[in-house]
């Protein structure tokens, strides 16, 4: 049975977390779930936005069940539970589709660096996010000290990461990780995600890409990611491609 659900509501797609047992914690078959959604939201042109929620439960998601990982060894941890979890959230920070996580409940650890793949995140007032990995003799592992590191202060980071701190929604709000605060966070994400509806779906994915770009999410994939865009527009490349199918000398105008 699947454990992480996937539906569209006309242009808007929806990624949901069904673990509630475990506070949605991922596991690897979760993870694997995930990822095969989200690689049918970016083969899918209507689609304009996308949301990561979780069922009803006292966490949107505790971050990762210790049962899948707690008995690996040190090689498996890092090369199949760490690294298989990096590609996933790295699929999500880098979709080209915007993305809006619905925090309802408590963020922590894994459940939080899937907020920060987001590109928006909106919080319940009660909510809270945690980076609790240290209490169990462990540390973030999905991008909690990378991707969380360009989101927030670092002093901020370091109270979760270091002392085990919880940060409430306002914290949260006021230095911009959170795009609001709302008794109803889903109604919130679905007004943000109804206006993304009413924008140029290209403009909007360029957007993103330059400012991954700017900030470093996999800078050299999005520069030439552009670039190649901008070129496939050209004269050029139209006569590069008639040439060669014509088998004769290109003539290049610089067009």
């Amino acid at each position: 049975m699947s454990q992480v659900h996937f539906e569209i509501s006309g242009r808007v797609a929806e990624i949901r977390l069904d673990n509630p047992a475990k506070l949605n914690a991922f596991t690897v078959d979760m993870l694997t779930q995930f990822a095969a959604h989200l690689e049918k939201i970016e083969d899918n042109g209507d689609i304009a936005c996308v949301l990561v929620t979780a069922v009803e439960s006292k966490a949107f998601c505790s971050g990762a069940d210790i049962n899948g990982w707690g008995d690996l060894t040190p090689a498996q941890f890092s090369r199949n539970w760490v690294r298989g979890g990096h590609r996933m959230f790295d699929r999500l920070a880098r979709l080209s589709k915007p993305t809006i996580a619905v925090l309802g409940a408590h963020a922590f650890g894994g459940g939080l660096e899937l907020a920060a793949a987001c590109d928006a995140r909106v919080m319940a007032p009660r909510a809270t996010i945690a980076l609790p990995e240290a209490g169990i003799g462990i540390v973030p592992g999905w991008s909690g000290t990378q991707r969380l590191a360009r989101l927030l202060p670092e002093p901020m980071l370091k109270e979760m990461a270091i002392f085990g701190r919880r940060i409430g929604a306002e914290r949260a709000l006021q230095v911009g990780f959170v795009a609001e605060v709302a008794d109803d966070p889903r109604a919130a994400a679905d007004a943000m995600a109804a206006r993304v509806c009413e924008l140029s779906p290209r403009a909007v994915e360029v957007a993103k890409s330059m400012i991954h770009a700017a900030r470093g999410e996999d800078a050299g994939a999005m520069v030439e990611a552009l670039g190649s865009a901008a070129i496939a527009a050209s004269d050029d490349r139209a006569e590069g491609v008639g040439s060669f199918r014509e088998k004769r000398k290109p003539k290049f105008s610089g067009n």
